[in-house]
């Protein structure tokens, strides 16, 4: 499976993945995702918002446990953030009926659309469209950075937009479920451990800051007349680093809209986008105040206007304790050894769908830590203890 899905979406110059939402990389993955499923006999479906699922077992019986991530990437992404969930997952079912256990609860594997918000700077499109956290209207206002609208993306791929909304039917035929991941960080690597168990996703959120100066002839504006956009941006971006280091927070702007764009020509408009994450909502308060407010004081200093608007925000997400508990003492039960307890400043579908299911996640030992990247790396002998990991769980919740 993982030979098979490698090639899909990949750069030949970076080595990174672009599987962005509706377009062709993300096609030939749903495709991927089908064939994996049929061709295990599981009753294939796509619902109304572009996410697919794999059951086995009768999905109107309700109760179901599920699994799986999501197969898109950032740009020049890593081949295992998203595909390990959904590869794991199918790896798992393999493993059940190894075992010859049997099945006493549905069981679902899922690919949630969009998660990443590569194309269109929203994250987790397909499951806050199920769980109701993205209208229909909002979702419609979604653009890519070449003008095309999400539901007019959808449309050219073949889906039907005009269906996309809350999906609590589904939502209702969810017991339980449980994500898969790549550790994004080094915590397992330094305890020496295979696999964890997710506690909680930290705050987080997304910050447009829009500097807009006046544009010029770089070669004949004194540097007393400017009013140059790109001074306020720079100085914001190290605002971030040092009020995130003082607080224990992250701060990164890690993506920049440049009017006119010229090499010759002094930015009329500079568009950062600002994403911070902690681990408590006062501290990422405080780190993103502070940065706002030290972005007006360099777009004052410069003849700057600035206008600062949040795109997107998700408050802090306490994984169901009960059955992050379950998960604990399934795995001890079959290892004889405490699973490490870790949180995350990364989001994922199972955060968003957690205010409508009990759900948990399982985190892969990544050696150097790095993700969003291709560097990121799991080693074959710690997927592999993901797998059973996985199993286990699957076997402790829908097979008792």
């Amino acid at each position: 499976m993982w030979r098979d899905l490698s090639p899909v979406g990949r750069n030949a110059e970076t080595g990174g993945y672009r599987r962005y939402a509706w377009t062709g990389a993300d096609a030939d993955c749903r495709t991927w995702f089908q064939e994996q499923a049929e061709s295990r006999g599981l009753a294939y479906e796509t619902d109304r918002n572009g996410n697919q699922w794999a059951w086995l077992g009768d999905p109107a019986a309700g109760d179901a446990v599920v699994t799986g991530s999501h197969l898109d990437s950032v740009p020049d992404g890593g081949a295992f953030d998203g595909p390990l969930g959904v590869v794991s997952a199918f790896a798992a079912l393999d493993e059940l009926r190894a075992r010859g256990v049997e099945f006493t609860r549905p069981l679902a594997l899922t690919n949630f659309g969009d998660e990443e918000g590569a194309r269109f700077g929203l994250a987790c499109v397909g499951s806050r469209l199920t769980a109701g956290q993205l209208t229909k209207e909002q979702a419609y206002e979604l653009r890519d950075g070449d003008g095309v609208r999400l539901p007019e993306a959808m449309e050219a791929a073949g889906y039907d937009p005009a269906a996309i909304g809350p999906d609590p039917e589904r939502l209702a035929r969810i017991g339980a479920f449980v994500e898969l991941h790549v550790e994004q960080g080094r915590a397992l690597d330094l305890s020496g451990d295979e696999v964890g168990i997710a506690s909680a996703i930290w705050p987080h959120g997304r910050w447009r800051f829009d500097f807009r100066g006046e544009a010029n002839h770089a070669g004949t504006t004194r540097l007393v007349d400017r009013r140059d956009p790109m001074l306020s941006y720079a100085e914001t971006v190290l605002a971030a680093r040092r009020e995130a280091a003082l607080t224990g927070a992250v701060a990164t702007f890690g993506k920049i809209s440049v009017e006119p764009n010229g090499v010759n020509a002094i930015p009329s408009l500079v568009r950062g986008w600002l994403d911070s994450r902690a681990a408590d909502q006062e501290t990422l308060d405080t780190v993103v105040t502070a940065i706002e407010k030290a972005a007006r004081e360099y777009a004052d200093r410069h003849g700057v206007d600035l206008a600062v608007v949040r795109e997107s925000f998700t408050p802090v997400i306490e994984f169901e304790h009960a059955l992050r508990d379950e998960l604990g003492a399934i795995l001890r039960g079959r290892t004889g050894r405490e699973v490490p307890v870790l949180g995350t400043g990364a989001g994922h579908d199972a955060g968003i769908l957690s205010a409508s299911v009990p759900t948990a996640m399982l985190f892969v030992r990544n050696p150097t830590g790095v993700s969003h990247s291709p560097a990121e790396h799991a080693a074959e002998d710690d997927c592999v203890a993901g797998v059973r990991a996985l199993a286990d769980v699957l076997e402790g919740l829908a097979c008792r």
